[in-house]
């Protein structure tokens, strides 16, 4: 399997690289690959590894170049990569959604694209039992498949500049949940009161790769206390930052490298 090093902090381990027909496809099983992969590698511990995340169809390790051997790491990759053993199911989880309307303001853009009706698109949306292929994006950002081809909608030819925490999207084949306020492209189609992340709890994420999720249909919910306290401590975090007060803070870049964002 070829292993190509990321930047000087991670290096990339591609399944499937030399079977073309397979380069977009959303596959179970080679996802499967990946996450039983990443948990290998996890449970090696090896010294100086930050972090190791499994992809649709690839498995990247983040480490401390100063305190790890890029050696051990491509070993524990080649030698998890040779096992193909069964992976124990994820879980099942139940998501209640509100859709439509507020909650939901695509789904009637995405009912019209499909020459169905608001309530066929939730009916078809909500049957379906979604594979959670990877986290990413934001941090506890789920990216499920598949979705049912007559309601498969492309993203959004503008993004908005705020999708609400909870937002339940649909992009492609793929439908996702935004764990909190932030900019997306996603076709809304509703929003459910779970929060996706929560740094103060382990796991932070509520879901994993390889879990299953079941959207439940809700008339209505209600936000607890704590998500309305998060909401404007981050809109005050915001203001605060886009302020042109001189005693705001900044970073000065000391010494760039390969792949470092800011």
């Amino acid at each position: 399997m070829p292993i190509r090093e990321a930047g000087d902090s991670a290096v990339i381990l591609q399944l499937e690289a030399g079977v073309p027909q397979r380069h977009n496809e959303i596959d179970a099983e080679v996802n499967s690959r990946a996450i039983r992969i990443a948990e290998g590698v996890r449970q090696r511990r090896i010294r100086g590894v930050r972090d190791v995340v499994p992809t649709f169809r690839s498995v990247a390790v983040f480490f401390d170049p100063l305190a790890t051997d890029l050696n051990v790491i491509v070993e524990a990759l080649e030698e998890r990569s040779d096992q193909r053993q069964p992976r124990e199911a994820g879980r099942v989880v139940e998501v209640p959604v509100v859709y439509g309307g507020e909650a939901g303001p695509d789904l009637a853009s995405v009912a019209d694209a499909a020459g169905l009706t608001p309530e066929a698109v939730v009916a078809r949306h909500a049957s379906h039992a979604y594979r959670v292929f990877m986290l990413g994006f934001l941090p506890g950002f789920p990216y499920m498949a598949p979705v049912d081809e007559a309601i498969a909608a492309p993203r959004r030819p503008t993004p908005r500049a705020r999708v609400a925490a909870g937002s339940v999207g649909i992009a492609g084949q793929q439908t996702g949940i935004y764990p909190r306020e932030s900019p997306g492209g996603w076709q809304i189609i509703g929003r459910t009161p779970l929060e996706l992340f929560d740094p103060g709890k382990t796991p932070p994420a509520l879901l994993a790769p390889g879990d299953t999720v079941r959207f439940v249909p809700v008339e209505s919910y209600v936000v607890s206390g704590s998500r309305r306290t998060d909401t404007r401590a981050s809109e005050v975090r915001l203001k605060a930052d886009t302020t042109n007060d001189s005693s705001a803070r900044f970073i000065t870049v000391l010494r760039s490298g390969l792949f470092t964002t800011i």
